[in-house]
C-alpha cells in the first residue's frame, strides 16, 4: 500500500493518524516465502518535523512458517513497535532514515523489513521438536522408526572394529 505524504513535508508540525488491516498473502525472503495467516493491522503516527517524517506506531499479524527440524507449518504471532525516519532528502551519513521518492511512502517496504528483523534464526514450531529422522524421513514428533542409526566417522571405522565382540 502506498500512502500520499506530500501534505505532510509542505505543512510543518502537521499530524497523521493511520490505522489499516492491510490483506498480504506472502513475499520471499532467505529461499522461502513468508505467509500470513491474518491481515497486518497497522496503527501509524506519521508526525512531520522540518524536512523529515517521524513514524511511530504498531503492527501485528500472524504468519505461517516452516519448522526448520520438521519442516512442518506452524503459526507465528508478531507484534511490532514502529519507530520509523523518513526524508525526502538522501542523506548518507545517517543510514537509519528511509528516502522517499515522489511524496509516495511504501508501507509494504516498511512492513516486510520490520517483519524479516523479528523473524527467529531457527524456526521452531515447538521447542522440543524432534524433527525428522535423517533414514527414512518420519516425522519424529508424531510417530518414532525402526531405523538403527549407524553413524560412523569413515575414519574411524576401523576403531570400530576393535570393539566388536563375536
Amino acid at each position: 500500500m502506498v500512502i500520499d505524504v506530500s501534505e505532510l513535508f509542505s505543512n510543518k508540525n502537521k499530524r497523521k493518524e493511520l490505522h489499516l488491516d492491510l490483506e498480504k498473502d506472502k513475499f520471499f525472503y532467505d529461499n522461502e516465502f513468508i505467509q500470513f495467516s491474518k491481515p497486518v493491522k497497522m496503527n501509524l503516527t506519521l508526525k512531520s518535523k522540518d524536512d523529515e517524517i517521524d513514524l511511530t506506531g504498531s503492527m501485528e499479524t500472524e504468519l505461517l512458517l516452516a519448522c526448520s527440524r520438521c519442516l512442518e507449518t506452524f503459526s507465528y504471532s508478531i507484534h511490532i513497535e514502529l519507530n520509523e525516519r523518513l526524508s525526502k532528502t538522501l542523506k548518507s551519513e545517517d543510514e537509519d532514515i528511509i528516502f522517499i521518492e515522489n511524496d509516495r511512502l511504501d508501507l509494504n517496504e516498511i512492513m516486510e523489513n520490520n517483519i524479516i528483523s523479528m523473524l527467529p534464526i531457527k524456526k521452531l514450531c515447538k521447542k522440543d521438536c524432534k524433527g525428522l529422522c535423517h533414514n527414512c524421513g518420519i516425522n519424529l514428533n508424531h510417530s518414532t522408526c525402526k531405523c538403527t542409526i549407524d553413524d560412523v566417522d569413515p575414519r574411524l571405522a576401523k576403531l570400530k572394529e576393535l570393539f566388536l565382540t563375536d
